[in-house]
Parts: C-alpha cells; structure tokens; sequence
C-alpha cells in the first residue's frame, strides 16, 4: 500500500473520532477573489467601491486588518490555499509540475470528502494537481476560466463568467445533501484584468451588465503612491520588470486611470453581488446558521502606486489581501470585531478544517484562525511571516524575505549581487525608504537576514528550480 492510501486510510478513521466526539460539523462557504487590494472594501473604508455584502459579513464577523498571502501571483498562492503550505515546500507555480501527490492528499477539500463532507468548486482553478487529481477532491468541480469573461449563452446572449460562478454556486447548494455537511470553494476569476484585451474600461476590466455605469461621476484620485519620483528610487531591475511593462497597459496616463479604476471597481462590486446571491439562496436552504463563511484575496494589486501594475514583489501593495470571516455561532460579544493579528494565506486550510471539528494534517505551516473569530485571545501569536516569489519569469525577479510587525526584509538573490531591502514599519509605513545600506541599521539587517534564511531553510532550504520536463514530470496515479 502506497503512502497515499495508507494516509487516506488514516484520515477516514481521524474523521469518524473526531466527528464522532465534537458538534455537528459546519458548512463552509470559501469565496477567493483575484487581483483584490486590502483597501479596495467598504468596511475597510474605502471612500468608493461599494461591497455591501462583504461589509456586513465584516459588520457581523471577523475582519482581518493585517492579513497577507505568503507569495503574490495566483498560482502559488492559490496552491498554498489548498495545502497551507508555504510555496517553498510545495513547490508549485506557473511553469512547474503539478502540486505533489501527498500534499494533494492533505488539501483541505480531500480532507474533508474523506471525512464526510460534499464538497464542490466553482471557478478559477489555477493550479495543477498529482495523485488523487481534482476528483479525489471535489464531488463536483465546475472550473470556469476568464477567456473571456462574457461567455456566449445557447440562446446567443452573453453572461459575465462572475456571474456564472454564483449560479453554480446556487446549483450546488440546491443539490447538496441534507444529510451531509458540504464545503463550496468559490473562486472568482474577477478582478483580474483580461490582459489580452488593452482596450481600457470594459475591454481590459470587463464587468457585468448588473453594474453597467456604476462610479461613472465619481472622479477616480491619482494613485497616493504614484509620484514618478517615488518609481525612480527604484532599482533598474524592478524599474524594467512586469509591473512597469503592465504599467503602461493600465495606468500610464490620467483618462486611463481613471477608465480603468472604476471598471476595477465595477469587478469588484459585481463579484461582491454575487455572493449576495449565494448567501441569499443559502439562506433559503436554511443552513445559513450552521454555515461558516470565508472571503480572502488571492494577491495584492499595486494599481498605479509606485509606479507599478500588478503584484510579485515585496511591498504591502503585493502582499496585503482582503480578509473576512463569518461564524453565525459565535456569541455576539464576538462579532463586529477587527483583528490586527497577522493571518495569512497558509492559514486558511487549517481554518476550513477546524470549522468542521477536524485537526490539521502535521505537515501544514498555518495556523487555525477560528479561535480568533470565537473572540480567543491567544497566549502566542505570529509577529513575521516568510515571503517570496519564485516563478522562473525574465521580466518578474525571484525574491525571499520576512515580512515581520516592525521590519520588512526582501532579498533579491539573482541580482548580481543580491538586492536587499530593509524597511522600517512605523517610521516609514508605506516603505518609500531603503535602510538596507544605512549604517545605522546594520544590526538589524544582520538579524533579519538571520530570520530570513532561518524561516526559508525550514521551509525547504535555498531555491533549486522545479520546472517542467520528461524527467521530473508528474503524472496522475491510475486508480
């Protein structure tokens, strides 16, 4: 018998002792937005994008302040929401092999359909899967991609892919048996821009029809952070990466930002409608009450500030996400309430399992984030997390580096030499300074290098790339 099934064989019998000793386990509603800033809510407060239902899952749940994905780019990301695993231990991005058999085994959708659960997705994927693939874990699993995003109905009209997410969202809760609890895992392609399509406004950020015109007359503030003075103290090779060459396909001039600001968004609101459905169509199966639900972003978005595009390297822009939890068993002493404590991406897995009364796989690196939400305070908590980026991309450098409560550190090891970045947390909170060659900091670089090193060899050890080929490639096992 192989590791996979004598794990899966463990699993079984954890769940029944586990289900067998606890509450009647909780559903779990996982809705993971694309391309979403920590900023971009109401209940952050955002003076214009509207997101009603999010807010009043913050208004009557947990609000992460502080929450961060440990790599920023989808595929890692996306792969370490599965796992909570760090992307250094699972190794997975765009141009790699699929996410190793065990560790699939060990996702929290596998976890719980062993364990009893319906479980189903609906979406943007985004990642590639060994061993039990996606049937082993999802009873049902509708991927939904965004080329394009206005898909061709039969009757010839057309329907945002936003929106076909929410109705196989409803389909599944309408089918989903009474007599099990069930785990939907939604995942919005949404707002992420159709980067094949330049055209600003509906052809680079396409909405649905639902929220045409919407923000048309509010007039859109240049970026806080877009001073060209501020990309200039950028070194060359971030100043010539991605995030600069997207630049000008978004942001390079004041009537596209502001087209293209409120088509963003549009996205956003309309995803944010959307999940209103959802929830109002849960309610109508009368399981909301016993139904625990989750919002997360998937990668930071820096949308004009620094001079910058997109996501991948290490300042908050890239690595702060959107984070909203809501358990309608908890007392109302405890909802309504904002958490400064650092969660994270990693973490999510355990807390999916937790909900259902299920103890985290050992292997997983995140911790369980519902006690926080039940009003919990914790004797210890994290003050840092590892961060990188490790897609083997010319115009994107790979970096590695520690994220802490007062110092960010960021080393880009293929510059020659390296590139380091130290920033002072409450000196310099949008870390518009360097301090890596300041004298005076010298002591602390040391340290967090140390840190940085420290957390990335207990995380699998210095970077060996893992690409795609016929000798390392891995195929799904038959069955």
């Amino acid at each position: 018998m192989n590791y996979t099934k004598k794990l899966i064989g463990s699993v079984v019998l954890l769940g029944k002792i586990l289900f067998a000793n606890s509450e009647t386990p909780a559903n779990v509603i996982f809705f993971l937005s694309d391309d979403h800033r920590f900023d971009a809510l109401g209940c952050a407060g955002h003076p214009i994008v509207k997101t009603p239902t999010i807010d009043k899952l913050a208004a009557e749940g947990t609000r992460f302040s502080n929450a961060f994905v440990s790599t920023s780019i989808c595929a890692a990301s996306r792969a370490s929401l599965l796992t909570g695993l760090y992307e250094r231990t699972h190794l997975f991005t765009f141009g790699t092999p699929p996410i190793e058999a065990d560790h699939v085994a060990d996702s929290y959708p596998a976890r719980l359909r062993i364990a009893g659960y319906h479980t189903g997705f609906v979406g943007k994927f985004g990642v590639g899967v060994g061993g039990i693939g996606t049937k082993g874990m999802f009873d049902v699993f509708n991927p939904l991609g965004r080329h394009p995003y206005h898909k061709k109905q039969k009757d010839g009209s057309t329907r945002h892919v936003t929106e076909i997410a929410g109705d196989k969202a409803i389909e599944f809760l309408n089918t989903a048996p009474k007599d099990k609890p069930f785990c939907l895992s939604v995942s919005f392609n949404a707002a992420h821009a159709e980067d094949g399509d330049k055209r600003p406004g509906i052809g680079h950020f396409p909405w649905p029809k639902a929220v045409d015109g919407l923000y048309d007359h509010i007039p859109i503030p240049a970026p806080r952070l877009g001073a060209s003075k501020i990309f200039e103290s950028q070194p060359e090779f971030l100043r010539k990466s991605m995030n600069r060459n997207r630049w000008f396909w978004r942001w390079d001039t004041p009537e596209k930002h502001q087209i293209n600001v409120r088509a963003y968004y549009r996205m956003i609101t309309g995803l944010d409608r959307v999940m209103g459905r959802v929830l109002e169509q849960l309610k109508k199966t009368g399981r909301e009450k016993k139904t625990v639900v989750i919002f997360m972003g998937d990668n930071g978005y820096y949308q004009g500030n620094r001079g910058f595009a997109g996501k991948w390297s290490h300042y908050d822009d890239s690595l702060r996400v959107p984070l909203v939890i809501h358990d309608p068993r908890v007392p109302p002493s405890a909802r309504g309430k904002v958490n400064e404590l650092m969660a994270l991406n990693v973490d999510i897995p355990a807390t999916i399992l937790a909900a259902s009364g299920s103890a985290p796989p050992k292997r997983y690196q995140g911790r369980n984030l519902m006690n926080l939400v039940s009003g919990k305070k914790p004797k210890t908590w994290r003050d840092d997390t590892f961060c990188e980026h490790l897609m083997n991309n010319a115009n994107i450098p790979k970096w590695e580096g520690v994220r802490g409560s007062r110092y960010a550190y960021a080393r880009y090891f293929e510059q020659n030499p390296p590139f380091e970045f130290l920033h002072d947390l409450k000196a310099d909170p949008d870390q518009l300074k360097n301090l890596a060659g300041d004298k005076a900091y010298k002591a602390t670089l040391a340290e967090m290098r140390k840190r940085s090193d420290l957390l990335r060899d207990s995380y699998g050890g210095p970077f060996k790339p893992r690409s795609r080929g016929p000798k390392n490639k891995q195929k799904p096992k038959k069955k």
